[in-house]
């Protein structure tokens, strides 16, 4: 998972936003395919974005929705990893929603600061934003990320793009893989939660990820070869909490290091990346 020496030995080696951050997106935009906010009256297959924000217990979610013109779709949710909404995560989120999916790209950290905080990933890891988003994620608990969950699935289903009779997916980077794989456990109409090179899946205490599986969920742990060196039984712990459960879970070790699905990442992997990008939507194909 992403940790504070990773991020000082990013910034040592001059990443910077315009070296980085910005050549990264550029040489992953084909890629990403990201595509125009045109009009539906001209371009069928375009995608809307609009801000939302809404009620949680705990305060008022924001953060930006995605879908494709015309039509209903299946509701995803799609948490960003440790650096937020950012331009790379919303590429992400307008991929998903070309591919006919109803996108909630969602501000983890709502109960502290709302909309983007970082330019890119670069950014982040060169000034100071481990120390600046450490506070915010203090306030991550299983029940705060189950809470978020419930409440972003009970917004996406009062939304008139999302299609009722289907369910809900949930995908997280880094830190938010553990929202992703909790996410069926909170709401019922979320069927599927995808993890990729996610941290926190296997802990020691009862309310572990690994350990709050639904039987009729569909799920997909994503590994970054680099956390399985660190913590190589976490994959085997994944493996028979699914077996146990009877759930529907693909685990796999990818030979990539961790943040390998993001394009503004120090560790993008394009061919992984896309690998990943394709099992995401054969899970959604199965499970929504």
């Amino acid at each position: 998972m992403c940790e504070r020496d990773d991020l000082q030995r990013w910034a040592r080696a001059t990443i910077t936003r315009r070296g980085f951050g910005a050549g990264a997106l550029a040489g992953a935009a084909v890629a990403c395919a990201p595509v125009e906010n045109t009009p539906a009256d001209t371009e069928p297959r375009g995608v809307t974005m609009r801000k939302v924000s809404f009620a949680t217990p705990d305060g008022t979610m924001d953060g930006e929705f995605y879908s494709a013109a015309g039509g209903t779709h299946p509701g995803v949710i799609l948490w960003p990893d440790i650096a937020g909404i950012r331009p790379a995560k919303r590429q992400m989120a307008e991929r998903l929603a070309e591919a006919g999916y109803a996108v909630l790209l969602a501000n983890p950290y709502y109960r502290d600061v709302a909309g983007q905080q970082f330019a890119d990933f670069a950014d982040f890891a060169g000034n100071g934003g481990w120390d600046k988003v450490t506070p915010w994620r203090s306030k991550f608990t299983t029940a705060t990320k189950q809470t978020d969950a419930r409440a972003c699935a009970v917004w996406l289903m009062a939304q008139a793009e999302v299609d009722k009779e289907r369910g809900i997916g949930a995908q997280g980077y880094c830190m938010t893989g553990s929202f992703a794989l909790l996410a069926p456990n909170a709401d019922t109409h979320i069927h599927a939660g995808g993890s990729f090179h996610g941290g926190g899946l296997v802990t020691d205490g009862p309310d572990s990820p690994h350990r709050n599986l639904r039987a009729d969920a569909h799920y997909i742990a994503a590994i970054a070869q680099n956390d399985d060196a660190k913590a190589p039984g976490d994959k085997t712990a994944l493996r028979e909490a699914a077996v146990a459960v009877g759930t529907t879970a693909e685990i796999e070790v990818y030979p990539a290091d961790h943040g390998w699905c993001v394009p503004d990442s120090p560790s993008y992997d394009e061919m992984q990346a896309e690998r990943a990008w394709s099992r995401l939507l054969a899970l959604y194909s199965q499970a929504l």
